[in-house]
């Protein structure tokens, strides 16, 4: 049997997406373990997750995606770990080819594939032309896309908890600080859903400030 892949979803009311990301996983046939924490939803997330056989992490408050993302990380027992959005779309054998590349080669401590944007199927015509959608599939974007071994966390420690968003910078260069190696595998590895609520559309003056602050920190390493 392969070795487990911790699948860390964080979430507050994602349940409208929620079954279609977790049905993606499954049809990876792979050896994983579901981790959703949610963030303090208003809505059915936890139960749906719980129906879904995804282990459920509640947070009584809202303490946003990456304090999510650590409180999973602590109770992970993959040899592997990916963050994943709980409105994203991964590809039929994406974990395979991740999991195979990493397992292959052992200079190698996390992998970035591609993502690309679709637009939801409610979003009407005038809220699509409202939107910008990146016609190609872009390198970047942390969940969904990234396989990385759990143990680099022991190396590098837990996300930036003082940052609302743009962990993925602090990440890339506490690993380029310890001599990790980040490789970039040509492949689209999941579908990332455009809608009226995406959190980089409702965070993102907060976001630009962190990755402001992150920057400045890489620069001063």
């Amino acid at each position: 049997m392969n070795k487990l892949i911790s699948i860390i979803i964080p979430v507050k009311n994602g349940a409208k997406y929620l079954k279609e990301t977790v049905d993606g996983i499954k049809k990876q046939n792979m050896n994983v373990e579901i981790l959703v924490v949610d963030d303090a939803s208003t809505d059915n997330t936890a139960e749906l997750a719980e129906s879904l056989g995804c282990q459920v992490i509640k947070h009584s408050v809202n303490k946003g995606p990456v304090i999510a993302k650590n409180t999973a990380l602590k109770i992970a027992k993959g040899d592997y770990v990916m963050f994943h959005d709980a409105d994203d779309v991964m590809n039929p054998g994406t974990l395979q080819k991740l999991y195979d590349e990493l397992e292959n080669n052992s200079s190698i401590s996390a992998l970035m594939a591609k993502v690309k944007d679709f637009f939801s199927p409610e979003l009407s015509e005038e809220e699509k032309k409202r939107t910008v959608l990146r016609p190609d599939a872009y390198y970047g974007l942390f969940t969904g896309s990234v396989l990385m071994k759990k143990s680099i966390f022991d190396e590098i420690g837990l996300f930036n908890e003082g940052v609302t968003a743009g962990e993925i910078i602090d990440w890339q260069s506490r690993m380029q600080a310890h001599g990790l190696e980040i490789k970039k595998v040509d492949f689209v590895a999941t579908n990332r859903r455009i809608h009226d609520s995406n959190f980089g559309k409702t965070q993102q003056k907060t976001e630009f400030k962190d990755y402001a602050s992150l920057l400045r920190a890489k620069f001063k390493r």
